[in-house]
């Protein structure tokens, strides 16, 4: 680790919450970081104008948070938080040391997780990961996941009693904020280095579809963990020690 003190940005995913880092947070402190886990804007206690919700809400929101935060910055994606991160990052560069994505939407700039999908679902049918599991409400703009889809599709690998603790924090999600497109540069986001932290079993980011983005985007450290989509659930341990030698250089 280096000398200063490096704060965690951990970034949740779709009709999740900050909440999701709870147990993996110690994990992480113990190799010295300073950890921020906010709950994002368009999700949850947070839904607000679902019309308004949008990745640029989402970075400037993270953006406000960080102003009161000195020193460099780890940013951690999981899943969609993929997406903010890489935009965050983009946006300010000259803080952040470096990138991770747990089961991350790492994508080129300008595409949507969704144009990934429809490349690939022909060749592979479960790239639909959980798509087909959303309850939607009558406009369009808010889903929910079905809790039997949370427990097979997200959470297939934990216990029983994990499972049901988190399927009843999971969220309504307003499109805006999770159809996302981030936006970058090579001078800047392009510049900077980035972990990709595999799920082999994921059922939502499914494992071709990972691995294409690290084709469309390439040049990130490859860590590969056994687990299902949330692996800082299934495997704490193991991603906080990646993040630390990831930082460590």
């Amino acid at each position: 680790m280096p000398d200063t003190q490096i704060t965690a940005v951990l970034i949740h995913g779709a009709w999740a919450g900050g909440w999701v880092w709870e147990t993996f947070t110690p994990h992480l402190e113990k190799h010295g970081f300073r950890v921020l886990a906010p709950d994002l804007p368009g999700c949850g206690p947070r839904l607000g104008n679902p019309a308004e919700a949008s990745i640029d809400l989402c970075v400037e929101d993270l953006k406000k948070q960080l102003e009161e935060i000195e020193g460099p910055l780890l940013l951690v994606g999981h899943s969609g938080g993929g997406a903010v991160a890489t935009q965050l990052a983009e946006s300010i560069a000259e803080r952040v040391i470096g990138v991770a994505y747990l089961a991350g939407m790492m994508l080129p700039s300008g595409t949507g997780f969704g144009d990934l999908v429809s490349e690939m679902i022909k060749d592979f049918p479960e790239a639909s990961g959980i798509g087909p599991f959303l309850e939607w409400e009558s406009d369009g703009q808010v889903s929910r996941v079905q809790p039997s889809a949370i427990r097979n599709i997200f959470l297939q690998d934990v216990s029983e009693q994990v499972a049901e603790q988190a399927i009843g924090r999971f969220n309504p999600q307003a499109e805006g904020s999770r159809a996302l497109v981030p936006r970058w540069t090579q001078a800047r986001f392009g510049q900077l280095p980035r972990l990709y932290v595999e799920a082999l079993q994921d059922r939502s980011v499914v494992l071709p579809v990972q691995r294409r983005m690290q084709q469309l985007v390439p040049g990130a450290r490859v860590v590969s963990l056994n687990t299902g989509h949330v692996p800082q659930v299934a495997a704490p341990e193991a991603v906080a020690d990646a993040l630390a030698e990831f930082v460590s250089g």
